[in-house]
């Protein structure tokens, strides 16, 4: 489970027989805070690599944005490839299973405006 905000647009593809599959980028932050001797501990950011299908990759398409926070439920998968100088690389993705958009909509958002004409 992961609470965090979307670092950049999400990615989205469409691959065989039209499923959709969407990339994104999400920061999760642990505040920094003060020990007790009065050392500074400060802000630590993770960036997770994190792979939506489906349906979900169809709902980040048409309203997740950078900046958006979302919670996301999956599983984590490591995997690994040869880059084109041949060197082994190592990734790690989490494979979405759930996820909820945290960020308010505003009025705006809907094409309704928040202005009354009378």
């Amino acid at each position: 489970m992961l609470i965090g905000n979307v670092g950049q647009e999400p990615e989205v593809r469409y691959v065989d027989q039209g499923v959709a599959v969407a990339r994104l980028r999400l920061a999760t932050t642990e505040r920094g805070y003060t020990l007790q001797n009065g050392t500074q501990v400060p802000d630590h950011t993770d960036w997770h690599n994190v792979i939506l299908w489906r349906r979900l990759a169809e709902i980040v398409e048409k309203y997740v944005h950078k900046g958006d926070k979302l919670y996301i439920e999956g599983r984590i998968r490591y995997t690994t490839y040869d880059d084109k100088q041949g060197q082994r690389r190592y990734a790690t993705e989490i494979w979405a299973d759930n996820m909820e958009m945290l960020t308010p909509k505003t009025n705006t958002d809907d094409g309704l405006s928040s202005t009354n004409p009378e």
